[in-house]
C-alpha cells in the first residue's frame, strides 16, 4: 500500500528533523551545558527523593508516597526527552526516527496527564492533614493512596493511547521538519498537511479534562485549607500549616502555568517558536527544581537525606577502608 501522504500505515516515513535552536547556532553550546547540568541535577535530586521516601521509616506517610511517584515521573520526563536533545545538539544530525518520535510523545503525554492527577492527590492529602487531622490516618490509609496512584497512571495511559492512535494516522506529505526540541502532540498536529479538526478537538477536550479538573480540585482543597488555617489562633500554628503546603503550591504553579499556556490555547494561535521553549521549561527545568523545592522547604526530607548520607558514609568506612 502506497500513497502520496505516506502515513505510518504505508511506506515508513523518513526520520524527522528536530530544529531546536539550529537557526541560532551560537545558542547550542550554552544550551547543551545547561541541559546536561540540569539533567544530572534532576537525576540526583529525584533519585534521592525516591530513596529517602522508600528507605526512611519516618517518610512512610501518604504525602511521601505521592512525592516518590512525583519524583519518578520527573525522572521519566527528563529521560524521555533530554538524552535525545543532547545527542542532537552535540552533532550535526538533528534527526529522530518516526517510531522514536511516536514513543517519545506517547510517553511524554502519559507522564504529563499522570502528574496532573498525582498533584491533585497531594492536594487532597494536605486538605485532610490540615482540615481533618484527627482522622488523617483513617481517611488517607495506604490502600486508598495506592488506588489514587493506580488511577493516575492508568488514566494517563488511556489518554496517551487515544492521542497516539489519532496522531499516527495524520499524513505529513513529506513535511518532516519539527520546529521543536523533541516530539510533542501539538507540534505533530501542526505539521500535518490535512484537516486536523478531530485531533485538535480531542486534544483540547482531553487535556482540558486532565488539566482543569485536577486544578479545580487543587484550588478547592486549598480554599478549605486557607479557611481552616485562618481559624488557628496562634501565628506559629498558622505558619506551620502554611509551611506544609508551600512546596506543593510552588510545584503546582511551575507545572500548571506552562501546561495551560501550551495546551489550552486555540490551535490557530499556537506558536511553534514560543511552544518549543515552553516545552523545554516544563520538560527539564520543572523536574530539576521539584526535588530541591521539597528538600529546601521540608525539614523531614532534609533530615532523611542527612540520615541516608550518614548511613552511606558509615558503610563506606566500614567495608571499604582502602578507599580512604
Amino acid at each position: 500500500m502506497r500513497s502520496d501522504n505516506q502515513s505510518i500505515w504505508g511506506d515508513p516515513l523518513k526520520d524527522f528533523i528536530l530544529l531546536g535552536v539550529s537557526d541560532r547556532p551560537w545558542l547550542e553550546l550554552p544550551l547543551f551545558v545547561v541541559l546536561l547540568v540540569s539533567y544530572v541535577l534532576a537525576m540526583l535530586g529525584n533519585i534521592s527523593i525516591i530513596l529517602v521516601s522508600r528507605l526512611d521509616p519516618q517518610l512512610h506517610s501518604p504525602m511521601y508516597i505521592f512525592l516518590s511517584h512525583l519524583s519518578f515521573l520527573d525522572l521519566c520526563y527528563t529521560t524521555t526527552t533530554v538524552p535525545q536533545m543532547l545527542v542532537n545538539m552535540g552533532s550535526s544530525s538533528k534527526t529522530i526516527s518516526y517510531s522514536g518520535c511516536t514513543v517519545q510523545y506517547a510517553i511524554f503525554h502519559w507522564l504529563g496527564c499522570t502528574e496532573c492527577i498525582i498533584l491533585a492527590a497531594m492536594a487532597l492529602d494536605r486538605y485532610v492533614a490540615i482540615c481533618e487531622p484527627l482522622r488523617y490516618t483513617i481517611i488517607m490509609h495506604r490502600p486508598l493512596c495506592q488506588q489514587l496512584v493506580a488511577v493516575a497512571w492508568l488514566s494517563g495511559f488511556g489518554n496517551s493511547l487515544v492521542q497516539v492512535v489519532l496522531t499516527v494516522q495524520l499524513p505529513f506529505c513529506g513535511r518532516q521538519v519539527l520546529n521543536n526540541f523533541f516530539c510533542e502532540v501539538p507540534a505533530m498536529i501542526k505539521l500535518s498537511c490535512t484537516d486536523t479538526a478531530v485531533n485538535d478537538t480531542t486534544l483540547a477536550v482531553l487535556v482540558a479534562f486532565f488539566v482543569l479538573v485536577p486544578l479545580a480540585l487543587i484550588l478547592l482543597s486549598y480554599g478549605f485549607i486557607v479557611r481552616a488555617v485562618f481559624r488557628i489562633q496562634s501565628s506559629k500554628g498558622r505558619h506551620k500549616a502554611f509551611g506544609t503546603c508551600s512546596s506543593h503550591v510552588v510545584v503546582v504553579s511551575l507545572f500548571y502555568l506552562p501546561a495551560i499556556y501550551m495546551y489550552l490555547q486555540p490551535p490557530s494561535s499556537y506558536s511553534q517558536e514560543q511552544g518549543k521553549f515552553i516545552s523545554l521549561f516544563y520538560s527539564i527545568i520543572t523536574p530539576t527544581l521539584n526535588p530541591f523545592i521539597y528538600t529546601l522547604r521540608n525539614k523531614d526530607v532534609k533530615g532523611a537525606l542527612r540520615r541516608l548520607l550518614a548511613r552511606i558514609w558509615r558503610f563506606c568506612i566500614r567495608y571499604r577502608p582502602e578507599m580512604w
